[in-house]
């Protein structure tokens, strides 16, 4: 078992350029100390230079430093593409160990969306129209239903608030600095 009955975990999945990371630095930003990030992009690109393949060592990083920060006591946001064939069993896991609460959103942006949201990115120069439509999964999801799905009509701060709403976030007092 991971957590505790407080500790909220939340896992953001969706395609490249569907807002994953700025929703859940939204969060971050409304939420404050206590609330960790863990960012599939950081982990896997940035931490490991790892390419996403399966069983990469990335899955494995992902789930120890979110049931780190669980077991410290911090809520999670999680998120990523997280690809439901390459990161679906460790999710399952996690959920399945997390004894707080635990909610799953997946943010569903179409690609004609994605493209033009890519163009916004820095890493614009690195990643084709090519590879992001050989990446694109639509409505990759989990099994079991467990997933919010938001469509992209849902604004940033739209998204923010119902996540904070729905998890009980917005109820919950920040750490101590």
């Amino acid at each position: 078992m991971v957590g505790t009955a407080e500790t909220r975990l939340v896992l953001l999945r969706g395609n490249s350029a569907s807002g994953k990371s700025s929703v859940a630095a939204g969060i971050r930003e409304r939420f404050g100390r206590g609330l960790a990030l863990v960012g599939q992009d950081n982990l896997r690109r940035i931490v490991l230079r790892e390419r996403d393949r399966p069983g990469g060592a990335n899955i494995g990083l992902i789930d120890t430093v979110a049931r780190y920060s669980l077991d410290a006591g911090y809520h999670v946001v999680l998120e990523g593409i997280l690809n439901a064939d390459r990161y679906g069993q460790m999710l399952q896991q996690l959920r399945a160990d997390h004894r707080g609460h635990t909610h799953c959103y997946y943010l569903d942006v179409p690609f004609p969306e994605t493209l033009a949201r890519h163009e916004t990115k820095p890493i614009v120069g690195e990643v084709s129209e090519d590879q992001l439509r050989e990446w694109f999964r639509p409505l990759d999801l989990l099994p079991g239903s467990v997933e919010i799905v938001i469509g992209a009509d849902s604004t940033l701060a739209d998204t923010v608030d119902r996540i904070m709403h729905d998890t009980g976030l917005a109820r919950l007092p920040a750490l101590e600095q």
